[in-house]
């Protein structure tokens, strides 16, 4: 895993460096951007395989910037923040975020957070090569790609993060099945969950249905079942 690119987006240049000299220490190759123009422009240059992004930027803040990252990328992202409310750890991950952890943090947690994304990346790109041919699903007004990761909704490339394909892949894979908040967690965050991970999965919910259904107050792809969790709409199958 060491030499992967971890772009360190904070406008504090003390917290940049020490994260700076724990990456390198680990074997990574930290690159750095104090503000979010420079942000996009080392992420057009060097294309990072994992971003740490702090939410309090000059000129744009990191909620706003992660928006404008998943427009082109879908690079690992982790929120650092000083803000620990359960509302802003939420907002992260409706941006994009795949991560979010609160300031002051110790060191150890985020190299771990960090080598954790990016196992998850390689496994996934690592099964994608496993595949001889791609695995294509179809229906109405939506196309995924197993294989490549690439989903059209509606006509329109839609820019999902790992965790959301991962979610989508397991609707898709196990279209009749009913899974709870908690399964789902369990199953794309590959770990046990604790209070709060349901809300989590949420959140994620919602902003995968933004990104393929045409109506995501009413939606035709993943459905809502009433105290007991979301399932794929299994009768698409048929058409």
């Amino acid at each position: 895993m060491p030499g992967e690119k971890i772009l360190i987006i904070d406008d504090d240049k003390p917290i940049s460096d020490l994260i700076k000299s724990y990456l390198s220490k680990e074997g990574f190759l930290p690159l750095t951007a104090f503000d979010g123009k420079e942000a996009l422009d080392v992420l057009q240059e060097q294309n990072p395989d994992l971003i740490i992004l702090d939410v309090m930027l000059p000129s744009i803040d990191g909620m706003e910037l992660c928006l404008e990252i998943r427009k082109k990328s879908n690079v690992p992202i982790i929120f650092l923040s000083c803000k620990s409310e359960e509302i802003d750890k939420i907002i992260g991950l409706s941006a994009g975020g795949d991560d979010y952890m609160t300031k002051p943090f110790m060191p150890g947690e985020l190299i771990a957070r960090i080598k954790a994304h990016l196992r998850r990346v390689s496994a996934l790109k690592l099964h994608a090569q496993d595949m001889p041919d791609e695995e294509v699903y179809e229906f109405p007004g939506l196309m995924v790609n197993m294989t490549t990761h690439e989903v059209i909704a509606d006509g329109n490339p839609a820019n999902l993060t790992a965790k959301e394909f991962e979610m989508l892949r397991l609707f898709i894979k196990n279209p009749k099945r009913i899974f709870s908040a908690e399964q789902l967690f369990e199953l794309a965050w590959k770990t046990n969950t604790i209070d709060g991970d349901s809300k989590t999965v949420m959140v994620y919910v919602s902003t995968l249905r933004k990104k393929i259904e045409v109506n995501p107050d009413n939606p035709k792809y993943i459905m809502s079942i009433r105290g007991y969790g979301y399932k794929f709409n299994h009768k698409l199958l048929d058409k």
